[in-house]
């Protein structure tokens, strides 16, 4: 068998716990923050978890985990 290739937007915007949760970024924090105002900006710092609903397919795109 060939090994799988992993896709290259998983490997810039996610990581796995131990625990094989999937962390992700917020969106909307890269440019154009002067149009979203301070509470947008406030709430969305950081990272979280990704809902259970949404972890399969990254696991599916992302076949040897992410280092």
């Amino acid at each position: 068998m060939p090994k799988l290739k992993t896709k290259s937007g998983v490997k810039k915007r996610f990581k796995f716990t131990a625990t094989g949760k999937v962390k992700h970024g917020v969106a909307g924090k890269r440019h154009r923050l002067i149009s979203h105002n301070a509470k947008y900006i406030r709430q969305n710092r950081g990272t979280s978890v990704l809902s259970e609903a949404d972890t399969p397919r990254i696991v599916l795109w992302a076949p040897y985990g992410l280092k």
